[in-house]
C-alpha cells in the first residue's frame, strides 16, 4: 500500500511538474475588438477614434522601413483616399487573429481585401492587404502593413489627369 501510495504521489508530481503548453493563438481576445473598432473607424473616417487606438509614442510602418507616426499615416491616408468615391474593407475577406510570440509579446495579424472605386473615372480596384499590429495595455505600439500599391498609384494617376484634362477643356 506504501508503495502503490508513493507511486501515485510521484506519478502526481511528474504530470504536475510538467511544462504547461501556454495558448499563444486567439480568434477573439479585447485587442482583436480594438483592432476591430480601429477598422470601423478607417472606414467611416473617424480619424479621432482611428488615433485614440494608438499609443502616443506608436511607430507605423505601412511598406516601408521608415517609420511614421499616427498622424502622419493618417494625413498620408486621407490624402490617398481622396482620390477614390467610395471604399472599404470586404467583409468576406477578413481573416484576424491574436498571437503570443515567444517573448511574449502580443500582435494582432489581419488580412484582408481593400476594393475603392475611383472619383471621376469610376474604375474599381481590389488591393489584398496585410496589417500586424503590436499591442501594450490595449495600444496600438508598432504596426506593419503591407499592399501592393501599384493599381493604387495608377489609379490615382487616372484621377489627376481626368480632373487636369477636365479644367483645360473649360
Amino acid at each position: 500500500m506504501k508503495k502503490l501510495f508513493l507511486l501515485g504521489l510521484a506519478l502526481y508530481l511528474f504530470v504536475a511538474c510538467q511544462d504547461k503548453q501556454q495558448t499563444r493563438y486567439f480568434e477573439s481576445s479585447p485587442e482583436i475588438e480594438t483592432f476591430k473598432a480601429n477598422i470601423k473607424a478607417y472606414e467611416s473616417q473617424d480619424w479621432e477614434t482611428w488615433k485614440a487606438n494608438y499609443a502616443d509614442t506608436a511607430k507605423i510602418y505601412h511598406n516601408a522601413n521608415k517609420q511614421a507616426s499616427p498622424e502622419e499615416t493618417m494625413n498620408g491616408m486621407i490624402q490617398t483616399l481622396s482620390n477614390f468615391s467610395e471604399y472599404k474593407l470586404l467583409d468576406d475577406a477578413t481573416e484576424i487573429e491574436m498571437i503570443i510570440d515567444k517573448e511574449g509579446n502580443t500582435w494582432v495579424n489581419y488580412w484582408n481585401g481593400w476594393a475603392a472605386k475611383a472619383k471621376v473615372t469610376g474604375k474599381t480596384i481590389t488591393v489584398p492587404i496585410h496589417i500586424t499590429a503590436q499591442f501594450i495595455d490595449g495600444k496600438i505600439v508598432n504596426e506593419y502593413a503591407y499592399y501592393d500599391t501599384s493599381s493604387m498609384r495608377a489609379t490615382i494617376a487616372e484621377v489627376k489627369e481626368a480632373l487636369e484634362s477636365s479644367t483645360t477643356t473649360e
